[in-house]
């Protein structure tokens, strides 16, 4: 259902209300225009939910917030040319900017991108990497700001030969925030190069830890598919040409080589590597430039950090659709160290989704692998886990698919599993989400349980027309 949506005008208008002719409070004014805007089912997400300065006042001119303030007293600096105000003004701006969204998303419905965009195409140096900043707060969440002038803009600072990792870092981070929930703009830059710029910008500051780390999660978000208002995109393709066209692959091995004690950048190196393991072909050369070794080497050495553990179980989990691969992570202990991972985080139902499906990927069509499972405990954690996470849909499904690839080619493991309790959760899965309810039935069909399973087409009644 969609949700109403207000200007910022009419919210304001009704704290103003609140405060001249009920005599409330302005604080008092302010949550109970919250309140009733929200009974009515309003969105206010993109509201600044403050009170308008001297909003007690009738003198409306008057009245701003402070984001729009700063906003306004850049414009002025702007036009009078006031260099070290502008400067100023535009610090005040980025830190109203990174107090929330509705605060970027008003100063957006008020021109500041332009604003902000003209000043970056003047400026140089310190002064525009201030500028940068500002433009990266703004557009956090916001990726529609981005024109045909801005993707230029970035495309160019980018190809600047001059070393400037501060600016170099920001343009990164904004090329990030234009592209997340954005499927055009992310073709146009990688028709403009992007994938080039940002491998080479990691290729030539392995040792900058944020530069490598923001680089790695651009060139993530190129391979999303994650813009509602476009029926497909280019995501594998995208991964496709970083990984052929780039040499991606070892680019990213090579980085996390250069990082092993550095967890917040290996964590994000992984998760970079999950989304480019796209082709059987791919997984397999993960493997070969020592992907693999170093994922279990950081698992076993990490197993407290949560974050990182969950992005090597994810990046486990796409490296396992190549079944050679499957073998090898079982012949270097993967299986082993995965089931203890998911025994440390078992409260974690991010760390428990991608540890299940993991281990989904590792008993699919391998028999010995199902049989290292078994013996190590992993039915008892996996059924833990669907315990623990009752309401996680994906955690419940990938769980589901577990239980099912470990009896669909040995039977002889059914016994094991219903005797503790898997026939109860499964169906408690399938009942509670019906996302859950094809791998909840297939599992307790291979576990010889009793299941209603629905015929959808028989292809009795008529036949193909010509």
């Amino acid at each position: 259902m969609t949700c109403k949506q207000i200007t910022q005008e009419t919210f304001d208008a009704a704290v103003r209300e609140n405060i001249i002719d009920f005599e409330m409070e302005p604080e008092e004014a302010l949550r109970e225009a919250i309140e009733q805007f929200e009974s009515q089912g309003v969105d206010l997400h993109n509201i600044v939910k403050t009170v308008v300065k001297n909003s007690y006042e009738n003198d409306e001119e008057r009245q701003s917030h402070q984001v729009l303030e700063a906003l306004e007293t850049l414009q002025k600096s702007t036009e009078s040319s006031l260099v070290d105000q502008m400067a100023d003004s535009l610090a005040t701006f980025t830190e109203q900017c990174k107090l929330d969204f509705a605060n970027r998303y008003l100063a957006a419905q008020k021109g500041a991108y332009s604003v902000i965009l003209s000043i970056c195409n003047l400026w140089q140096g310190e002064k525009l990497l201030c500028a940068l900043t500002a433009l990266s707060a703004l557009t956090e969440g916001q990726p529609d700001l981005l024109d045909s002038e801005g993707k230029e803009l970035l495309i160019s600072l980018l190809q600047d030969k001059r070393e400037e990792l501060a600016q170099t870092l920001v343009v990164v981070r904004i090329v990030r925030h234009c592209c997340v929930k954005h499927e055009q703009n992310r073709q146009d830059l990688v028709k403009d190069g992007i994938l080039s710029l940002l491998t080479k910008v990691i290729k030539q500051n392995l040792e900058e830890t944020e530069l490598v780390k923001e680089a790695c999660a651009a060139l993530r978000v190129m391979t999303f598919d994650d813009d509602v208002r476009v029926p497909f995109g280019h995501a594998h393709e995208h991964a496709r040409m970083i990984v052929i066209e780039h040499n991606g692959l070892k680019v990213i091995t090579d980085a996390a080589k250069a990082h092993m004690e550095n967890l917040g950048v290996l964590s994000e190196l992984c998760a970079t590597l999950s989304r480019l393991a796209v082709r059987n072909e791919y997984c397999q050369d993960i493997v070969d430039l020592g992907g693999l070794n170093l994922m279990l080497n950081l698992l076993a050495g990490s197993l407290d950090n949560q974050e990182l553990v969950k992005q090597v179980l994810n990046a486990l989990r796409a490296i396992a659709g190549n079944d050679d691969v499957k073998d090898a992570i079982s012949a270097s202990g993967g299986i082993q160290i995965t089931i203890l991972a998911l025994n440390r985080h078992v409260g974690s139902s991010q760390v428990c989704e991608q540890g299940c499906a993991a281990l989904s990927m590792l008993a699919l069509r391998k028999p010995e692998n199902c049989r290292i499972i078994m013996e190590n405990g992993g039915v008892p954690v996996v059924l833990q886990a669907m315990k623990a996470h009752p309401n996680e849909t994906n955690l419940q499904k990938q769980a589901c698919m577990v239980l099912r690839n470990l009896v669909s080619r040995t039977r002889d493991f059914s016994s094991a599993i219903l005797d503790l309790g898997g026939e109860t959760l499964i169906n408690q899965a399938m009942v509670t989400h019906r996302d859950c309810e094809d791998a909840a039935k297939a599992a307790l069909r291979d576990l010889g349980c009793k299941v209603e399973l629905r015929e959808l087409w028989t292809g009795k009644k008529g036949g193909l027309s010509h």
